[in-house]
Order: C-alpha cells, then structure tokens, then sequence
C-alpha cells in the first residue's frame, strides 16, 4: 500500500512532522513502513503559474515559438519555448528569472537566435518529476494546468511537488490499512487526533434506479450484497489534476474521469467499485450467479476466461459481463461514448474471490481487498462517494435509490478484556483509565466494570477477533519500545555454541574461507531428481518420500540428497554468464525405507559442494586452473585437517558420475560419503562443463569429531627426506602404498608424498613406476645414517612383498 502523505492530510492531522519521523511512528505502532519516496528529489525556487497571453512564431526558427506571459506581475515575461504543445490561452508552469530548477540549474535572462527570453516554460521532468508520477498527458512537452490555477501562485501545492509517499509492507490481517480511511484511523490512534471522513451528499433525479436495472442474487452465501447506481448524461474526459496527482502517488495509472473516481474510492475506502456501460449491458437486470462449467468471459484485458462453478459470474441474465471481484468484461467497458454508468458496489465472499483469482491467474487491486476482506459498513457508502464525484468531475446526474439485493451482516462483534490480564501478560503496569484511553483511540466502543471490559470492535477491523488480538491493540498503541524486558529466570550466564554448532560453524567458515558461497537449496524435489545423487553407503531400500498436496509436481518429494538442488544452482548461474561457480549447504536430508509411512522420515544432517569452471585465474600471470578431481579432494583434505580429521578414498562407481573419476570417501574404515566429476553427459544434458561434487555425512562427523585442542610442538631436528620410484602393475592404487609406507616406517615417517606417476618406454604395459617422497624426523634428536637407512629398507621391503613391486633404477 502506497500511501500518499499530502492525500492522507485531508483525513488526519499529522502536524509537523516529517515524513520519516510518521514512518518511525507506524512502524513502532506495528505497520512496517518499508521506504519513503519523494514526488521530487530537489525543490524549484521561484516557478509559478503563468498565462500565455500571446503565441507567435519565433523569426528564426521553426520549432521555437515566443511567448508573453502573464506571471502576475506588472509586465509581461518574453519567454522562448520549444514545446510543441504550448498554445495561446493556455495556463503553464514558468520558472522566472533568478528560479532555480532541480540540479542547481539556475534560471537567467538570455538570448535564443537573436531573441531575449526571460524565463522557462517547463515539463514536468524540468521540475524533477519522477517518471512514475507524470501523468500521461504531460509525459512529453509543457505543463497545461487547470483554467482555474491562479496566475503567479506558486505550483507545488497544484502538482503534488512537495509530497511524499509511505509504502506499507502489510502483513496479510491488516486489510483495514490498504484504504486512505484504514491509514488514518491508524495515524489518529498513534497520534490521538481527530478523524476527518468524508460525507457524501448526492443530489438526485426524479428517475429512481430500479427502473433502470433489478438486481438478483442466486448465491447469497458468496455475494451478501449487490447495489447498482445509475449515472446518466455523464461526460467523459480528464480527471481534475489534484485526482491524477494522488492516483500517481499511489501507484495507479489515470485513464479518465469515470474509471479515476472508482480507482480513487478504491484506495479512499478500501471498497472495489466497477463502472459498466449501462446501454451495452444490454438488457434490464444484474444476475449474479455461479459460472457454468467452461463458460466463457472476456475480461478487460482481452483475453478470454475458461470458468468453472466455483467461479462467481455478474450477469445481465444472459452472459457475463464481469468476474465479481476480480475484473470487468471487456465488451461493457466504459468508453469515450459512454452517455450513462450503471456503478457496481458489491460484497463479494473472500474465497470466492480468492478461487478466482487462483484459477484464473488475475489479481487486481480489487481482488486484493475482497480476498482479505473489506468493511461491509462501507460498501454502499463507498458507491454514493463515487457518485457524488461523479456529478462534480463528470457532470453525472444520479437516479434516486440503488437497485440492491441486500443480506449483508452489518453487525459489530464485541471481545471480553480483563485489564489484569493484559498486564500480566505483558508484563506492565497499564492503569484501566490508560487502557480505556487507548480504546478511546482506537474508536473502538466498550463497557467496563472494575477490569473487565467488553469491547465492541468496529466492523472495518476484521482482524480483532479474540482476546490475544485486543492485547496485541493495547501493547502497540501503548508503545511496544515502552514494554518491560527482563532475561529468563535461569539465565545466569550468556549463551553459547554446542559442540556440534561450534563444529558445523568451523567447517562453514573453512569452506567459505576457501572459496565456496553457502546456498540453501529447497528441500523438495522433482519425482526424476530424488533418487539421484544418493550416497552409496545408504541403504539400497530407500523410498521417495512423496507430500500428500505439493503446491507443484516440481517440488513434490522429500530430497534425500543435497547435489540435485547443486547442480540446479550451478545450472541457473552459469545461464546467466557466471562460468566459474563454487557452491556448499549444509542441511537434512529426508530417509525412509517405508512405502505408506507410519512414520516421519529419518532426518540426517549431509554436507555436499559442487564446483565448476576455473579454480585459480590471473589474467596477468597468464595462469589458469581448472576445477579437477584434485581441487576437490584437496579441499576434502583441508577440511578435515581444520577439524583433526583423517579421511581415504576408495574409486568406486556411481549412476551419473564419471566412472573412472569418482571416490568413496571413508573415516574410520566406514563410508560416509564420496567424491567426484559429474558424468560427462548428465553435465551436458544440464548445461555444465565439468564439474565436481562431493557428499559428506555430517551426522557421523558432528558424533565422532571430539572438539579437544592437540598441540604438537615444533622439533628443531632436522627432517631427512629420501625418494624412492616403486614399479607396480596398473591396477594397484598409489594411495594404499603411500598408507603402507605410513604404517611401516612409523613413528619416523612423518609423511609420505607421491610426486610422480610414469607409464611407457622401458616398462611393460601393464605396469607403472609410481616415485614418493618419504618424510623421516625425530622430535628428539637428530637422525642418523644407519637409522634412517634401517627404517628405509623395511619400508622398501614391505611394499615390494605387498604389492609384488620392485624398486626402479
């Protein structure tokens, strides 16, 4: 709701305050206001409101025209204008000699081909104007204002300059807020001022509206009431200045006069009228009713509506002529031969307009208001206040009455308050006599007796229903920033992270610290998506866990891995030109091995990443790395170093990963989860070069990762580092000599380094030559010859029995 500030004073006294200190106000009082906008950014200085007396062709040139102009002063200004629509006799803006326009553009006396201008006729985007708040008409050449401007006035009261507009981030049960009326009943509460409505007077004809049209409803339970008022002789044009202006600031469009007036009830009373053309109604009679299965409407917007009978139809009898509370039928439309309004003023049942509104994709203003309820008290008011506009800005001519059908419940409910409950709960000391002036400011009727209050509850807040809603009035009017606020009884001590949050915290901030951005991905899963990715060391009796009513089929079951919803990030940013994507969550999963559940699928906390593109890239060195099997296992690796943690791999193969580029990942001899490049064409299919993922269970890690600090001091011994090339055959792993060679050389073999991997001449096929570093130290003295020979010879020995390997020469 976007509520416009120089609007609402003609309903409320706000005094002097600044537009931001209102918003900090509302806010307080619970109404967030989510941003301020300024009709203008930067205030003219010395523009008034000019006559153009006289409109000639300039001598020298063909698109500039010389005018005088009357600004009320003793003599005319000589002004040169190149607007194409500036005319004799108009009425314009004109920034006089010494004005200042918005960036500091200052208004002097000068000549233009040979001629002395005095002055500037402006636009509307001269005068700082946002786009969003010029009216159509005025979007290209100069201003013309109203005959009845008063020449040499100033022009920003005429054109709404020195406005500024709130916009509401509502939350759903305040519907009361997103009328003018609603706004000001809440700023006079907050400010404990008077209310000032309007109270329409409507001079009517002898002719009465019910011999023009009868109203029938066939449906009562979903339209209550149904008034129409008929309009005759009614002129279409232009809406006054001062309507645009505040439609402008609300975020409505002007079209013309008739459709301004509904658009300008509409957000005045929160109450959604619809102006038909009376003679192409076509006959008599309203008939509101249910829509026939697959019957048809073409609505406003020119396209045709497929209905069924859940769908509320206005009808002349025949057909349909609108979709009650949601859009008009495009072919009663009123338009420029419009001679007489047939004025809708209905109450429409919320679900059903909300049905409407979901079938038929169209959501309106209107529907907005009916979906969340508007006031029944204002309904019928509502219809005369645009009437009587009508007769004032389009010469209309009301008949008497209203044709109506009416079994609208007009009735206020009342809620019971105990004010000592009310302090209990919130902890305050409030005296009955304040609670009753908050009442009191809130215009909502009471009685009393010693704490207990029955509250009557205007009919335009729906929202209070109960006891928790009253307290809810009384805290915010009260000044929820004047509440008490006290620590919980048992806390004696400030709150911390548990072991596993302080874990999960240390991983995430490895991760991001090495380049990955945390994602949080949906937790439900497309049925073709939720059985991929799973990791090998689940049971193979796993069942997709399916929602009873998902909102769509896209997201319908339960993920049981996180890498899907990756890749889909991946996917989605490299459309959108980010080639080198790098990406973690860390979140549950949902398992089951039951086909009809008894019960809740076990959640079990994973931590995935994916990656693709360049790793490293400096355009300037000319250096490039691209994702490979080994970024992602050092990563692994780092990770678990943060957290003390030793890790293996095992290849394995997996559905959709590459088979000869994927590893389970094992802690403690137990797998927990694995590693590797997405199946070449599974990436292809998604749209992805290369990419790597990796799957963790978070749950035996957080359970078997004990948080104890280990500190090893640094030895000042020397390390003594030998190479050694082992020749084995091709199926044996690098990395189960490199651990044999741990295990046997220790404690002196600190560590271990495979540096290279050598196939081909002089070594038979079947066959390679895999070469390590071998780390020896001693954190106790230094290492001699002998010792270091003694330990490098069984290590030698060992792997060659184990492996049948040889050393190479």
């Amino acid at each position: 709701m976007k509520v416009s500030l120089n609007w609402l004073k003609n309903y409320v006294d706000y005094g002097d305050l600044t537009p931001e200190q209102l918003a900090e106000k509302i806010t307080k009082s619970g109404i967030e206001v989510d941003g301020i906008e300024y009709i203008v950014s930067e205030k003219s200085q010395n523009v008034v409101v000019g006559y153009v007396e006289e409109c000639e062709q300039h001598p020298d040139a063909d698109k500039l025209k010389l005018c005088q102009v009357d600004v009320g002063e003793s003599e005319l200004l000589q002004i040169v204008c190149g607007a194409p629509n500036v005319a004799q006799g108009q009425k314009v803006v004109v920034a006089k000699p010494g004005g200042v326009l918005p960036g500091n553009f200052k208004i002097k006396k000068v000549k233009l081909r040979g001629v002395e201008s005095n002055g500037m006729i402006c636009s509307m985007k001269e005068l700082g104007v946002g786009e969003q708040f010029i009216p159509t008409q005025y979007e290209e050449g100069i201003i013309e204002l109203p005959q009845e401007a008063t020449v040499g006035e100033g022009v920003d009261d005429l054109l709404n300059l020195n406005d500024a507009v709130l916009e509401f981030d509502l939350t759903p049960n305040r519907a009361d807020a997103l009328s003018m009326m609603g706004v000001a009943y809440e700023v006079a509460a907050i400010l404990n001022v008077t209310v000032h409505l309007p109270e329409p007077e409507v001079e009517t004809t002898a002719k009465a509206a019910d011999d023009f049209v009868t109203v029938t409803v066939e449906d009562q339970d979903m339209c209550p009431y149904y008034g129409a008022f008929v309009i005759e002789d009614v002129e279409l044009t232009s809406s006054p200045l001062w309507m645009q202006n505040y439609l402008l600031a609300a975020g409505t469009r002007p079209i013309n006069n008739v459709v301004d007036i509904t658009n300008y009830v509409l957000l005045e009373y929160g109450q959604a009228l619809h102006a038909f053309d009376y003679d192409l109604v076509g006959t008599n009679e309203i008939v509101v009713r249910r829509a026939k299965n697959q019957e048809t409407i073409v609505t406003l917007d020119d396209k045709e509506r497929m209905l069924t009978e859940e769908n509320l139809l206005i009808t002349n009898g025949k057909e349909g002529i609108a979709l009650a509370g949601v859009m008009g039928g495009a072919h009663t439309e009123v338009h420029a031969g419009t001679n007489t309004v047939l004025l809708e003023a209905a109450y429409f049942n919320s679900q059903a307009v909300r049905k409407t509104v979901n079938d038929t994709g169209l959501r309106s203003e209107a529907s907005t208001r009916f979906e969340k309820g508007v006031d029944p008290n204002r309904v019928k008011a509502a219809g005369e206040r645009a009437c009587e506009l009508l007769v004032q800005y389009a010469n209309g001519k009301v008949a008497k009455g209203t044709a109506e059908f009416d079994a609208l419940d007009r009735s206020e409910h009342t809620v019971g308050m105990n004010a000592k409950e009310i302090n209990r709960r919130l902890g305050t000391n409030i005296t009955v006599n304040e609670m009753e002036r908050i009442l009191e400011k809130l215009r909502f009727g009471f009685s009393r007796i010693e704490d207990d209050f029955i509250v009557t509850i205007p009919t335009r807040r729906g929202d209070v229903a109960i006891f928790e809603d009253m307290l809810e009035e009384i805290a915010r009017i009260y000044g929820y920033d004047l509440l008490p606020y006290t620590l919980p009884a048992n806390a004696q001590k400030a709150g911390g992270l548990t072991d596993r949050q302080y874990l999960q915290r240390r991983m995430k901030q490895y991760l991001e610290g090495a380049g990955l951005s945390e994602t949080i991905t949906y937790s439900l899963l497309h049925k073709g998506d939720v059985s991929t990715f799973v990791s090998p060391e689940q049971s193979d009796k796993l069942v997709p866990v399916a929602l009873k009513m998902p909102m769509t089929e896209d997201h319908r079951f339960l993920r049981m891995s996180l890498v899907p919803e990756l890749l889909a990030r991946l996917t989605y940013n490299v459309a959108r030109k980010e080639q080198n994507v790098a990406l973690y969550d860390m979140a549950s999963v949902f398992l089951s091995e039951e086909t009809d559940l008894t019960e809740q699928p076990k959640e079990q906390l994973r931590l995935a990443g994916a990656l693709t593109g360049d790793w490293l890239s400096h355009a300037w060195q000319g250096e490039v790395k691209p994702v490979d099997f080994y970024v992602a296992k050092g990563l692994l690796e780092g990770l678990f170093q943060h957290i003390d943690r030793k890790f293996t791999l095992e290849q394995t193969t997996m559905e959709n990963m590459h088979p000869g580029r994927t590893a389970l990942i094992k802690v403690d001899n137990r797998t927990i989860g694995f590693i590797g490049q997405i199946h070449p064409l599974y990436a292809k299919e998604h749209d992805l070069k290369e990419t790597y993922v990796f799957d963790l269970d978070m749950e035996y890690i957080l359970d078997t990762t004990e948080l104890e600090t280990h500190y090893e001091a640094v030895t000042k011994y020397p390390v003594v580092l030998r190479d050694v090339a082992f020749v084995v055959d091709k199926s044996v792993v690098a990395g189960d000599i490199q651990q044999k060679m741990l295990a046997v050389g220790a404690p002196l073999v600190k560590n271990v380094t495979a540096f290279d991997v050598y196939e081909g001449e002089n070594l038979p096929d079947n066959e390679k030559s895999v070469a390590y570093t071998i780390s020896f130290q001693d954190a106790n003295k230094t290492l001699t010859d002998e010792e270091v020979d003694a330990v490098f010879n069984e290590v030698i020995e060992t792997v060659n029995e184990t492996f049948e390997a040889y050393v190479r020469t």
